[in-house]
C-alpha cells in the first residue's frame, strides 16, 4: 500500500476520533510515526499529524519502549493533495500527512506517537501511555510486529487467549529476541517461541534460531491459531518426555548370528522391533523371566545411549551366559513394574501405536503368571 493510500485510511479514522472528542485543535501538536525511510544518508520520518500545529524547528518527543527520543525538526514537509509527494513548509496544521528530517538520529519505531512538549513531565506521560498499552509478563513468549498498532492488536488477542508475553517490540526479529526465547527452554518450553506479525528475522537471528520455533504470518488470527497448535504439540512432547522417563518400552529381536562375547558380559546383536532401547533397561524374555540390565549399546562400533525401531545394535548384559540363557530365546522385552505400566496406560494418548502394541504384549506376558497384573 502506498503512502498516500495509508494516509487517507488513517486520516479518515483519526478525523472521526478527533471530531468526536473536540471541536477545536489542541495547543500541542500530536501525531503518529508511519514509517522511517532512508534516502542516501538521510533519514526521513513519514507521519500523520492529527492534532495541533507543527512548526519547523519545533522540538518533539517520540515515544519508545525505553526512553523517549527528543529531537528538533530540521526539515518539515507536507504531503500534496492526492499525491505521494511532499512540499517544504514552515508549519502544518492537523489533520495531514507530514515528512520530517530530525536532528536526532536515534532509532525511531513505526507506530509510535509523538508530540511537542513544554516540560519533562509531559515527556514522561507520553511514554507512560505506551507502557500501559504494552504491559508484559515476567514469563512468556517473545512477540514482534511491524508497527505499534499491530503490536497492540496482537497483544490484546494473545491476552484473550491467556497467552503471556515476556518481551515485545517493533521491527525485525533480532538476535536478542532469539536469545530471550532460548532462556525460556530451561523454565517452560512452551514459551521458547518467537511470534512475528508481518516481520522477518535479521541475518543474525536466522543463524541462531535452529532450536527455537519462529512463527510468522501477516494475518493475526492465523498466527495465533498456529501458535496455539505449536504450544499444544510442545506440551504433549513435554508430557511424553516425563512419562517416558519412568521406563523404556521396547521389544527386541535377538540376532543369533551376531554373538560377539558369550559371557561376563554377554555381547550380542539385537533388532529393535518396537519402542526405544536405552542403556540400563532391565529385560525379560517371552516367558517373563528376568534376563538382566543392558550395560551398553553399540552401533557401528560406537557407543550410543539409545536405539529406535528398525535399528540393529549390539548390547552387553553382565552376569549371564548367552549360550545357556538366550540360546533358544527369540524376543526380549523391557521389564516394567505394575506402577510403570499403569502410568503408561493412563497416558496412552502420548504413546505411538507401536509402543501401545509392545505395552500390550508385555501385559500378556506378565498376566500369564499373575492374571490381575497391571489391572
Amino acid at each position: 500500500m502506498c503512502i498516500r493510500d495509508r494516509l487517507i485510511i488513517i486520516l479518515c479514522g483519526l478525523s472521526q476520533k478527533f471530531l468526536k472528542g473536540r471541536l477545536a485543535l489542541g495547543k500541542q501538536a500530536r501525531g503518529v510515526i508511519l514509517e522511517v525511510k532512508k534516502e542516501k544518508a538521510i533519514s526521513y520520518i513519514e507521519s500523520i499529524l492529527y492534532d495541533g500545529t507543527l512548526k519547523r524547528n519545533d522540538e518533539i518527543a517520540i515515544a519508545s519502549f525505553d526512553k523517549p527520543v527528543v529531537s528538533k525538526i530540521r526539515i518539515l514537509e507536507e504531503i500534496l493533495p492526492l499525491s505521494s509527494k511532499f512540499k517544504p513548509v514552515r508549519e502544518v496544521t492537523a489533520a495531514t500527512g507530514v515528512r520530517m528530517q530530525l536532528t536526532e538520529q536515534q532509532e525511531i519505531l513505526a507506530g509510535m506517537p509523538f508530540q511537542t512538549f513544554k516540560n519533562e513531565k509531559e515527556i514522561e506521560t507520553l511514554n507512560q501511555e505506551i507502557a500501559k498499552a504494552i504491559s508484559l509478563d515476567k514469563q512468556g513468549i517473545i512477540v514482534k510486529a511491524d508497527s505499534l498498532g499491530s503490536l497492540e492488536a496482537l497483544l490484546l488477542m494473545l491476552r484473550e487467549e491467556n497467552i503471556k508475553v515476556m518481551r515485545a517490540g517493533i521491527g525485525k526479529i533480532t538476535k536478542a529476541d532469539i536469545m530471550a526465547a532460548q532462556s525460556n527452554l530451561e523454565t517452560d518450553k512452551t514459551d521458547a517461541l518467537v511470534v512475528g506479525f508481518n516481520v522477518e528475522e535479521d541475518e543474525e537471528a536466522k543463524q541462531l534460531s535452529k532450536n527455537i520455533v519462529v512463527l510468522k504470518d501477516d494475518v493475526i488470527y492465523k498466527l495465533i491459531e498456529n501458535l496455539e497448535k505449536v504450544r499444544e504439540e510442545i506440551k504433549k512432547e513435554m508430557q511424553r518426555e516425563k512419562i517416558m522417563a519412568l521406563a523404556a518400552i521396547c521389544k527386541l529381536k535377538i540376532l543369533h548370528q551376531y554373538v560377539f562375547h558369550n559371557s561376563n558380559p554377554a555381547i550380542f546383536g539385537v533388532g529393535v522391533e518396537g519402542g526405544t532401547l536405552k542403556q540400563g533397561v532391565p529385560l525379560i524374555d517371552k516367558q517373563g523371566k528376568e534376563v538382566g540390565k543392558i550395560k551398553a549399546i553399540q552401533s557401528e562400533g560406537k557407543s550410543v545411549e539409545e536405539a529406535k525401531k528398525g535399528e540393529e545394535v549390539a548390547i552387553s548384559i553382565p552376569g549371564i551366559s548367552f549360550e545357556r540363557r538366550l540360546k533358544d530365546a527369540e524376543y526380549l522385552y523391557s521389564n516394567l513394574s505394575e506402577h510403570q505400566f499403569r502410568e503408561f496406560k493412563k497416558n496412552k494418548e502420548l504413546l505411538n501405536p507401536e509402543e501401545i502394541v509392545v505395552l500390550q504384549e508385555i501385559a500378556q506376558i506378565k498376566r500369564a503368571e499373575k492374571p490381575t497384573w497391571g489391572v
